[in-house]
Formats: structure tokens, sequence, C-alpha cells
């Protein structure tokens, strides 16, 4: 059986939906050290995503002998600006604001390793679109999701009330989701990992 460096309920649903079977052990990282240490080294938003998900994959396959581990991580930025996951309702109400009638982008990456050698590894990205939303709104959904916003870097749940957000946008479902499955599931195949 795979296993997934992630708690990610997201990432284990897109996973099962393909039938792909995986065990979810989280990688003990410092995800935000990581992530803060490789952004002032000058390493865009994409590439982050990336090292993360390679961070995580290797970690995990290290206390794994013989597993191939998925890694996975996205980001986000509004131009030059990075965001995180907020920590209060607040925090995710100024996001959510600071994203109104203005495009972010999503980078979602993928890896896989093996005794902590890395046998794969890419990153996709999407163009969200957020539609000019009313105050009104904006307090409706906080209310409506509750603690969920925090758990998503966007503060929204593609899948669910937070594709409400949303004019338009250019990218694949489930990188918007949080990894790129597709390239997954041919790099699993071109392993012997899954059927081909």
């Amino acid at each position: 059986m795979l296993v997934l460096a992630s708690k990610s309920k997201a990432r284990g649903a897109m996973l099962a939906g393909a039938g792909i079977a995986v065990e979810l052990i989280p990688a003990d990282i410092d995800e935000r050290a990581l992530d803060d240490g490789w952004s002032a080294a000058g390493h865009g938003p994409a590439e982050v995503a990336r090292l993360l998900a390679e961070a995580k994959a290797k970690a995990v396959s290290l206390s794994m002998p013989g597993r191939v581990v998925i890694g996975a991580d996205q980001t986000l930025a509004l131009g030059n600006q990075r965001y995180s996951k907020p920590e209060t309702i607040a925090a995710a109400r100024d996001q959510l604001a600071s994203f109104r009638g203005r495009i972010h982008h999503l980078h979602s990456a993928v890896a896989l390793a093996r005794d902590g050698e890395l046998i794969f590894a890419t990153v996709a990205s999407a163009a969200m679109h957020v539609r000019n939303f009313s105050d009104a709104f904006l307090d409706s959904y906080l209310d409506r999701m509750g603690n969920e916003v925090l758990s998503s870097v966007g503060c929204y749940q593609y899948e669910g009330l937070g594709i409400q957000l949303f004019d338009r946008v250019e990218g694949n479902y489930f990188t918007i989701l949080g990894m790129p499955l597709l390239p997954l599931l041919a790099a699993l195949r071109k392993q012997g990992l899954v059927a081909s």
C-alpha cells in the first residue's frame, strides 16, 4: 500500500476516488520554517510547493523502508504576497477580503519518494478569479463555513460552498483541491505501482 504523507481529507478523498488505497501518515516537519527559509532564499511559490512536497515524501519514506510515499503541498500567492493558512476566523475574513475582485494563484505539488530518495515530483498552477462579493456575503460565508475556513490556505473548499467565491478559474480541478492528480497517476503507472 502507498503512503500519503498528509492528514488532508481532500487529498485522501482524491486518491480514494481514483481507486488508490493509501495509508495516511503525516510528515513531522516544520513546514512554516521550511517555507519561510526557501522564500527568503528567493524561491517562488510554485518552487516552494514542490520543495515542501518533496520534503514530506522524503521524511516519511525514511521511516517506512521500501514503501512508496506521496508528498503533496500547496502555496497561494496574490501578486508578490504569499499567504498561509489563517489561524483565526478574523484572519480568514481579512484574507478573503484581500482576494475580493482579484486573481490569486494556487500552486499544487506532488512528489514520490522511497527510502529517502525522490522518484518523481511536479507542480501545477491555477488562476483563481475571485468575484467582487459583498460584505454581507462574506459574513454569511464565514458563518456557514465556521472553522473549516482555517483548514485551507485559500479559506475555501472549492468542491463545496467555496465555489461561490469565484467568477472564473483557470486550472485543473484536482490542482485546485491540492494535488495534481493526473500527473501523479501517470507517475504511479510508470513505476508499476498501479495498473497501466
